[in-house]
């Protein structure tokens, strides 16, 4: 969990020197590429040394910034981000996402109104205040209030990868407790929402055992405070983050029961025990009970629980209640794509652009990391996104001979020849045809003008001859921006028409595609490619939300491009 905490606090630094202006973008960009490697560090990083020379070592860490992990990890603060804080209105650092609104923005704000906090700007929105301030027209106003409503909505909840790694941590220490015989994730995070409120871990013991397993839960050194404790349960609140997690022991008759009543969903449950009660029988986390006798049927496994009723066993991602119980019922679930079944990444960042790796990493990790993979397509953005480092023309003619180069070294064509294209404010691509045809896969993504109804402009990249996929559909941000305005049902018409494939984008702050778009396209003959739009070679593992995302929409091996050979994808490249 110190990596979750050093990373949260480097990014805090990035940010304030973006606030600072430009002058300080390269410390910005420094700290910036740090947060991202630490937080992709697979062990904790104070496992790795206390050393400077070796975190000087990793490439994205440079002598200063060592120093300060150095003393973050002996003293548990970066003495320089303290001091930061009290020059810096920190908790508005995170509006400078929201389109249009930037560092000196923020600092007219703070200076000339005292906003110090999204409190304090939702008071001069209500006021009026905010009008007479200098740049602050009817549209940046509205986008401002479109998100502090997000911010208020989000909460205090968790994206999708935090709580995973968080959950799993927990995980291993309880799966040590003495007496455990079992362990698992359940709740909204075993159904693999894009947003978590709290982690639920079920687990089975001995009675005996239970309250022991549970005193020793809520003296562990991760607990910040403990919200409640009995015999058989605990709710603690962890230091990271504020996060709630809640333990609930069951005897192991009891396991798949409780097993399937904490990972819900509560219409899911409801539905279920309705069904059990027109069986004459009782259904709860204790287990399937005879009605007449009390007599305990099933409790065990989920499966049998499932299996009282004759239905087929629901993979957690699908228990909504939006169909897949009629549909085990009929034992006609759908055979959902799978983490197995993928065999590359569509949508890979490298140092070219925005990356942090280069071709030649990337190609290591892979061949170390995942070695089922047949291809990784590199997409560095086209010109237009300055911000991102997008590259010229030439410089992409110059990446290609790089990624021939690095095929050669290691003996197949593993990296292929991608792109991520602007698409402009009048639909037209940021790269002439010519360049265009000369790419293996291209994925049309908009970055910029986000005000408008943006159906057409995505259209007429679905319409381009070129374009395989187009990114991040619906541009939203979780619990940062809201997507633009699109009208799905004519998106989808378009992709399913042209067939181009529409993105499953697995970076956490994206999941974009969300799961009721997917099944909406998928019933529609909508196609979909799965990439992690990684930044570093670490984010590659991000795969498994793509996937997961993927099976909440209901889709199936056919309906991704990811599971084909290279070979069949080629065929299906050209309209």
């Amino acid at each position: 969990m110190k990596n979750f905490e050093l990373a949260h606090i480097l990014r805090d630094l990035s940010d304030c020197y973006k606030y600072l202006g430009k002058d300080q973008r390269f410390r910005a960009l420094a700290y910036a590429k740090a947060a991202r490697t630490v937080q992709d560090l697979k062990i904790d990083i104070s496992e790795i040394s206390k050393d400077v020379h070796q975190l000087e070592a990793m490439d994205t860490i440079g002598e200063s910034i060592a120093a300060q992990i150095v003393e973050y990890l002996k003293t548990g603060r970066i003495e320089r981000y303290e001091e930061l804080k009290k020059k810096i209105p920190i908790k508005l650092l995170p509006l400078m996402e929201i389109s249009g609104m930037g560092p000196e923005s923020l600092r007219n704000l703070h200076e000339k109104l005292g906003v110090n906090d999204p409190d304090d700007l939702t008071i001069a929105l209500k006021t009026g205040k905010i009008r007479g301030l200098k740049g602050f027209g009817d549209q940046r106003i509205e986008n401002l209030k479109r998100a502090l409503k997000i911010k208020s909505t989000q909460g205090n909840r968790m994206l999708l990868d935090q709580a995973a790694r968080v959950s799993e941590e927990l995980l291993t220490i309880i799966r040590s407790f003495k007496g455990i015989h079992q362990a698992e994730i359940a709740g909204s995070l075993r159904r693999r929402k894009e947003t978590i409120g709290d982690i639920d871990i079920v687990a089975s013991a001995k009675p005996p055992d239970a309250a022991r397993i549970i005193r020793q839960f809520i003296r562990q050194p991760f607990v910040r405070s403990v919200l409640a404790a009995g015999n058989t349960k605990a709710s603690i609140i962890l230091h990271e983050d504020d996060i709630q997690a809640d333990l609930r022991v069951v005897e192991p008759e009891a396991f798949g029961a409780a097993w399937l009543y904490l990972t819900g969903s509560k219409d899911h449950n409801i539905r279920l025990r309705t069904l059990a009660k027109k069986a004459d029988a009782k259904l709860s986390e204790y287990g399937w009970f005879d009605a007449r006798s009390n007599q305990r049927m099933a409790g065990s496994t989920e499966n049998g629980i499932y299996q009282q009723l004759d239905m087929l066993w629901i993979p957690p991602e699908l228990r909504e209640d939006t169909g897949e119980i009629e549909a085990s019922a009929r034992h006609r679930l759908p055979d959902l794509i799978s983490d197995e079944k993928i065999k590359g990444d569509m949508h890979v960042h490298t140092d070219w652009s925005d990356g942090l790796v280069s071709v030649e990493e990337l190609a290591q990790f892979v061949l170390q990391h995942l070695p089922e993979y047949e291809y990784v397509i590199v997409s560095d953005h086209s010109p237009a996104a300055r911000i991102a480092n997008g590259l010229q023309p030439e410089q992409f003619l110059h990446q290609f001979a790089e990624i021939e180069r690095v095929n050669q070294r290691i003996g197949r064509s593993l990296i292929k020849k991608g792109l991520e294209v602007d698409i402009l404010s009048d639909g037209s691509l940021d790269l002439d045809d010519r360049l265009l045809e000369k790419f293996d896969w291209v994925t049309a993504s908009i970055h910029s003008h986000f005000s408008g109804d943006q159906t057409g402009r995505l259209i007429s990249a679905c319409r381009h001859p070129w374009v395989n996929t187009i990114g991040h559909p619906s541009g939203r941000l979780i619990g940062k921006r809201e997507g633009y305005t699109l009208d799905r049902k004519k998106l989808f018409e378009a992709a399913a028409e042209t067939g181009t494939c529409l993105e499953i984008n697995a970076q956490p702050q994206r999941i974009d595609l969300r799961d009721h778009w997917i099944r909406e396209a998928r019933d529609m003959g909508v196609r979909f490619s799965l990439g992690t739009d990684a930044h570093t070679a670490g984010q590659m593992k991000w795969m498994w939300m793509a996937v997961a995302t993927a099976r909440r929409g209901w889709c199936r091996e056919m309906d991704a491009v990811n599971v084909m050979n290279w070979s069949d994808i080629m065929e299906i490249r050209h309209k």
